[in-house]
């Protein structure tokens, strides 16, 4: 079940929106909150009570407005998981030499993974404990192995070296983009296009000839 756009707006009064005196909250704010929860407490810790009194309103109110913390968990992982595999399907990621499309593909995932960070952090802690995060597991298997199919297509081209295997190549390319979560801090002096070109610049200079 997904929860359509409708159903926390509409139930998500306009003006105050509990005794705290809080402002309401559009959808993406709900939920943008909510994942900023689980960050900090741990998805399987965090209970509704504790979204609720993040949000400000009493816990029955958010049983009654948002069905499951499950509910807001999907519509999290979709944010970071739709944004990923939109890469693919760009013009930069579908046409070109194999590491002109490589480079686009590792830059625009940068620009997602500081542009969705809440969501992108929540959805690299999953532990795969459910079904739904287990299938959220499985889309970010292949979208690795995607990017990994463009690297060794890349090699074969002869304009990556050939010494690596694809499949590494893509796992320390991950694990220094993914890393990224721990520390980087937007709006700080590094913005995410200097960021990028860094991570192609450190990248590059060892996979090219």
């Amino acid at each position: 079940m997904t929860i359509e756009s409708k159903s926390i707006t509409a139930t998500l009064p306009a003006g105050p929106m509990s005794k705290r005196g809080r402002p309401g909250y559009d959808q993406q704010s709900v939920l943008r909150i909510c994942v900023e929860v689980f960050n900090k407490h741990g998805y399987d810790a965090t209970s509704m009570g504790v979204l609720a009194e993040n949000l400000g309103i009493s816990k029955s109110a958010i049983y009654h407005h948002v069905p499951s913390k499950e509910d807001l968990l999907r519509l999290a992982l979709e944010e970071a998981l739709g944004a990923l595999e939109g890469i693919l399907a760009e013009p930069g990621a579908a046409s070109g030499a194999a590491d002109a499309r490589l480079e686009f593909v590792l830059r625009r995932t940068v620009a997602v993974l500081t542009d969705k960070l809440p969501f992108v952090t929540l959805l690299l802690r999953l532990r795969g404990n459910t079904d739904m995060e287990r299938d959220a597991l499985g889309r970010r298997r292949e979208f690795d192995r995607q990017v990994a199919a463009l690297i060794a297509d890349a090699q074969r081209d002869g304009e990556l070296r050939r010494d690596i295997d694809p499949r590494t190549i893509t796992r320390l390319l991950f694990g220094t983009i993914n890393s990224i979560v721990e520390w980087y801090k937007p709006g700080g002096s590094l913005t995410a296009e200097r960021l990028a070109d860094d991570v192609i610049t450190m990248v590059f200079g060892g996979l090219h000839h």
